[in-house]
């Protein structure tokens, strides 16, 4: 009989505990967090440097057609279409290699950037297992809910976590 009782009292007491659930705000968390931000900015500092220096060379290659366009004209029509083809070519190498590097570096920045969404789902799930919680979900824009109590917010808490750790 005191088998039963207490086989009831520790069915009763598991079946009153709740799982803890909570949900971040994804689209506010990373709009936020400062790391991410800085590096947005580096790659933002990177992309306008390359544009100067793609419209410089840009430049420079219009001014060099240019005068070859005068250059051109006092030469034989056979001469004139032999440079002209080699001029093409030479602007064909310049754009094909400005786009690889405009490449790499969009690439650079997508890999910085998928690392740092990972980090924040490594600083998730770890807050999650300190503060025993059964789930943590995405919310925000094209995140899973749709609706959640403010209590279970944790987006404000993950974000501080985030950013103090990244000013150290």
């Amino acid at each position: 009989m005191k088998k039963l009782v207490l086989a009831a009292v520790v069915l009763v007491m598991v079946s009153c505990q709740q799982e803890k659930i909570g949900f971040v705000d994804n689209v506010k968390l990373m709009e936020d967090y400062k790391e991410r931000v800085d590096v947005e900015a580096k790659y933002k500092t990177k992309l306008e440097t390359f544009g100067k220096k793609k419209d410089s060379i840009s430049q420079a290659f219009q001014i060099e057609a240019q005068a070859f366009q005068v250059k051109a004209q006092k030469m034989s029509q056979q001469k004139a279409q032999e440079e002209y083809g080699v001029m093409q070519q030479k602007g064909q190498f310049i754009g094909q290699q400005l786009q690889q590097e405009e490449q790499q570096l969009q690439m650079a920045g997508q890999t910085e950037m998928d690392s740092l969404v990972k980090k924040v789902k490594r600083e998730i799930k770890a807050y999650g297992e300190a503060n025993s919680y059964a789930y943590i979900l995405g919310g925000g824009d094209g995140g899973s809910v749709l609706y959640g109590k403010e209590t279970n917010d944790l987006t404000a808490e993950i974000l501080k976590l985030l950013n103090d750790k990244y000013k150290k």
